[in-house]
Parts: C-alpha cells; structure tokens; sequence
C-alpha cells in the first residue's frame, strides 16, 4: 500500500496544493498559511496530517519521484526497441516530462539548491532518486549486454542532469535530443 492511499482527502488536497505551490514558487516563498488557505483547511489539519513544513516537503518531492519513477518505466516498457537502445528511452520519457512536468526544470535540482540542510528529509528524497535513476539505467545497460554497464550508466545520467537544465534554462534549443544523440553515440561504442 502507498503513502498516497493512507492520505485523507484532506491531507491529499494539501499535498497537491503544496506540491503546485512548492514547484511553481519556491519552497521558501510558500508558507503553510499560503498552503492551508488554497487547499482549504485549517494550518492545525495540514500540522495534524504531516508534522512539519519539512515533512510536508519531503511527501511532495516522494510523490513526484514516484509519478517520474511511473512515467519513465511506462516509456521503457511499452516501447519495443531493441534492448541495446532501451536506456534511449529514459531521453524520451525526460523529453515528454519535460514538456508536461517540468516548465520550471528539474524539481529535485530546484528543491536541492533550497535545502542546503543535509538532515532535511526532501534532501533524502532527492538523492534516492537520483540514485534510482542511475541505477536504472545500470539495469538497463546490463539488460542490453552493453560494455561497463556502470560507466556508461554515469555518462547517460550526466547527460540526462545537463539536458534537463540546460532545457529549462532554454539555452540550448532541444537540449534533451541533443543529449539524446550524444548518449546514442555511447551505446555505439558501447
């Protein structure tokens, strides 16, 4: 059973008002006044259902890694590409998150540069899903038999991190397909 399912109406209004709130202004520039009146409960119900601000913000940086972790495995497992071009997919997934997710860029990064506090429990969320996503494309390069499964699973997600930035920042017109073929040219030498 997920946290999400343990939630009451209430706390889930909360923790969609607060994770809209949270990407599209900045964690620091949104309080819990802010947070209670847009989701239409009292501050005491939003402290009732989760502790903290702190605690508040680690459940909406969990829930987003769980949609991510969802979206990016739907890609991966729909599509019926050879498995030596699988970790491709992850560009993909990325491309269309970042065109429906992510106008603002990466939350994880956005969240990290607020957090300096290492103890903070978002900080734990976002370097589990980095972690995640380096492993998974660990798994996927293994999968596929390619060579150095590790090194080339570091390589992709440093394209990935600098695709997304580079996107939001809109530096680079189609940053992530651009990442994309550099990361096709790995596999081939892979």
């Amino acid at each position: 059973m997920s946290q999400e399912t343990t939630l009451t109406p209430a706390a889930r209004r909360v923790l969609d008002v607060a994770g809209k709130l949270f990407y599209d202004k900045g964690i620091h520039a949104v309080g819990v006044d802010l947070i209670a009146h847009e989701a239409g409960v009292t501050k005491k119900t939003l402290y009732d259902r989760f502790g903290s601000k702190d605690a508040l913000v680690g459940q909406y940086l969990r829930r987003r890694d769980e949609r991510w972790r969802e979206h990016v495995r739907a890609v991966v497992g729909r599509s019926r590409v050879a498995p030596e071009r699988r970790p491709l997919l992850v560009f993909d997934a990325l491309d269309d998150w970042m065109a429906t997710e992510n106008p603002r860029g990466c939350a994880f990064v956005n969240a990290h540069a607020e957090l300096p506090d290492g103890e903070h429990p978002g900080r734990r969320v976002i370097a589990d899903q980095k972690r995640w996503l380096l492993g998974y494309l660990r798994e996927l390069a293994e999968q596929a038999g390619l060579r150095n499964p590790r090194k080339l699973a570091n390589a992709l997600l440093v394209l990935l991190e600098g695709a997304t930035v580079t996107a939001s920042l809109d530096v680079v017109p189609g940053a992530v397909r651009a990442a994309k073929e550099i990361a096709r040219g790995l596999l081939d030498q892979s």
